[in-house]
């Protein structure tokens, strides 16, 4: 699914990463604890989170998330999206919930990360 795709989906918000609308992501995973993104995430997969901080863009970095989307209408601070431009990882910002953010994209065809169809 291309991250244009995901904005509209969550009525999302680009923080970072505005000149990537083509870019394609293989799955979505959500999670707040970076271990679980460490252990679970797969290269060009798409992050749902709550967290906004640094760990989060160093912690996608490290397992080749290929964007996160920060829920709940969360944004994070201006020292987190120059990291962010740094790293050239795009960021979202949503105001629905993790768990209704899921399903939105879920119903409309991406998948999760575990091979659930």
């Amino acid at each position: 699914m291309k991250l244009s795709e995901i904005k509209k989906i969550l009525q999302a918000t680009v923080l970072v990463g505005e000149n990537l609308p083509d870019k394609t992501v293989v799955g979505g995973g959500a999670a707040d604890l970076m271990d679980d993104v460490l252990s679970a995430v797969v290269e060009d997969a798409i992050l749902l989170t709550g967290l906004t901080t640094e760990e989060v863009v160093q912690t996608a970095e490290i397992s080749g998330v290929g964007a996160v989307v920060f829920v709940r209408g969360k944004k994070p601070e201006e020292s987190i999206l120059e990291l962010a431009r740094e790293c050239q990882l795009p960021l979202l910002m949503t105001r629905y919930s993790l768990f209704v953010a899921c399903g939105r994209l879920y119903m409309n065809g991406l998948r999760g990360l575990d091979g659930s169809w």
